[in-house]
């Protein structure tokens, strides 16, 4: 079994993913490149281990059970464990950028498909490997977009962005984090959501203000948390935000 930690960052190869995944394999963990497609998640493997980091691609989509059951049988059979699972992979398709009510129910199935159901499932099948760890840390990348909060409040910056199926969404992956932090209360594993802001990535055709490095510096804290770190909860960095 592997001395250094390991963390696998699903939706790894570009972005926000990519960008947790060099952090994390600064701090000295093994990373494992969570994507789809070997042509993209390759190569993103190769850039980390020419800076040194011990990366490996793993192919793995959160939306094929199969893919994700081999994934889990990999990391199984090479490591024994994982020590961090970072929940990154999500999707806006651009047809749901609508007003809700013409939001077409084939983008809200799959939004759905890959930021709830997706989580889901990669949890699901990696749990038996964190639960062989010290002191796992499961992070699920969110959104300020999914704070009932912040949405529902006239004053709020947010408060313009009526995204159905995206922020609703990432509203369930908050609900999500919680039911699983609950039930692994009693374990040294940590469970939160993170929220990145709004960086510059493909999913926003790159509007946001903030780089990819500045998101995923929120996200990653959530990985390192001590002992007394905080589990069930959405922050930026460890900055609490409201459900």
């Amino acid at each position: 079994m592997s001395e250094k930690r390991i963390a696998l960052v699903t939706g790894a190869n570009k972005g926000i993913g990519f960008e947790t995944a060099r952090m994390l394999g600064r701090e000295g963990m093994t990373v494992l490149v969570g994507a789809r497609a070997a042509e993209r998640g390759e190569p993103a493997a190769g850039v980390l281990a020419d800076e040194g980091i011990d990366a490996r691609f793993v192919q793995l989509d959160v939306t094929d059970e199969e893919s994700v059951r081999a994934a889990a049988k990999w990391v199984e059979a090479e490591f024994g464990r994982l020590d961090v699972l970072v929940n990154n992979a999500g999707i806006m398709p651009p047809e749901s950028s609508v007003s809700p009510s013409e939001v077409p129910i084939a983008a809200l199935r799959a939004t759905y498909e890959t930021n709830v159901f997706g989580v889901v499932t990669v949890t699901n099948a990696f749990l038996p490997l964190l639960r062989r760890a010290d002191a796992a840390r499961i992070v699920n990348v969110s959104s300020e977009l999914g704070s009932l909060t912040l949405l529902s409040d006239p004053e709020s910056a947010f408060y313009p962005f009526n995204l159905l199926a995206y922020n609703s969404s990432k509203s369930a992956l908050n609900g999500v984090t919680l039911a699983y932090a609950k039930e692994l209360a009693d374990t040294g594993i940590k469970v939160n959501a993170a929220n990145p802001g709004y960086t510059a990535t493909d999913i926003n055709m790159h509007s946001g203000p903030q780089t990819v490095e500045e998101g995923a510096g929120y996200v990653v804290p959530l990985a390192l948390l001590p002992e007394d770190g905080p589990s069930g909860g959405f922050f930026t960095g460890t900055e609490p935000l409201p459900w």
